[in-house]
C-alpha cells in the first residue's frame, strides 16, 4: 500500500500556522512554494522554483517540473507531467496520466552532436485557464492556451489554442461542443450558450 500524506505544521515568521500533507514517499524540494492545505500524494516530485496554490491536491507519480506555476483549488490526478513553462490557473482539472509539454522542436543533442544543456532549450510557456479541465492522457503541445472552463477530452492531443467553455476530442483536438462551467454540454444559438443541467448562460466565442 502507498504511504498516506502525513500532516505538517509550520509556523511562519509572523507566528501563522499553515498546514501542508506531503506523502513520505514524496520529493518536494525545499525551495518550492507550497500553499496552505496542499496534499502531495505518493512517489510526487516537486521541483525548486515550483509554486503550488493553497488547497490544491496533488496524485502520485506525479512530476512538477522547476518553475511550474500551479494555482489555488486545483486536482492533480495521478501520473501527471507538468514541465518547465506550464502555468496552471486557480480550479483547474488535469486528469491521469497528461502530460503538458514545453519545446516544440525537442533534440536531445546540437547540430554538431554535443548534448543540449538546459540554456539549449527553448521554453514556451502552456496555460490551463481557470476551472479548465484536461482528460486522462490527454497531451499539450508547448505554447498552447486552454481557456477558462474548457474540457479537453480524454485522449487528445492540443496543437492550438482552445477557446473558453470549448469542448476540443481529437488528434489534433478540434471543436466539437461548448461547455458549461459546471461541465454540462451546453445547448448553442448564435454565440448564446444555456446550459440544461443549472440554466446558466454563456457567451460563446470561437477565437
Amino acid at each position: 500500500m502507498g504511504d498516506e500524506p502525513s500532516q505538517q505544521t509550520e509556523s511562519t515568521a509572523a507566528g501563522v500556522h499553515r498546514t501542508v500533507r506531503i506523502a513520505p514517499s514524496a520529493v518536494v524540494s525545499p525551495h518550492a512554494t507550497i500553499g496552505e492545505d496542499v496534499v502531495v500524494w505518493e512517489f510526487t516530485q516537486v521541483r525548486e522554483g515550483a509554486e503550488i496554490g493553497r488547497r490544491t491536491s496533488i496524485g502520485s507519480h506525479t512530476y512538477v517540473d522547476r518553475d511550474v506555476v500551479v494555482g489555488a483549488h486545483c486536482k492533480i490526478q495521478s501520473g501527471v507531467l507538468l514541465f518547465k513553462g506550464t502555468v496552471v490557473e486557480d480550479g483547474a482539472f488535469i486528469g491521469p496520466g497528461a502530460v503538458v509539454t514545453n519545446d516544440r522542436v525537442p533534440r536531445a543533442i546540437n547540430p554538431d552532436g554535443t548534448l543540449k544543456s538546459g540554456d539549449d532549450w527553448s521554453i514556451s510557456e502552456t496555460r490551463i485557464g481557470r476551472g479548465a479541465s484536461l482528460g486522462a492522457r490527454s497531451t499539450l503541445i508547448a505554447g498552447v492556451e486552454v481557456g477558462a472552463f474548457a474540457l479537453v477530452a480524454a485522449g487528445a492531443v492540443v496543437t492550438r489554442d482552445v477557446p473558453p467553455h470549448a469542448l476540443v476530442a481529437g488528434v489534433p483536438a478540434r471543436v466539437v461542443g461548448w461547455v458549461c462551467c459546471c461541465g454540462t454540454r451546453l445547448e448553442v444559438h448564435d454565440e448564446r450558450g444555456v446550459c440544461p443541467s443549472c440554466s446558466r448562460t454563456h457567451t460563446i466565442s470561437s477565437r
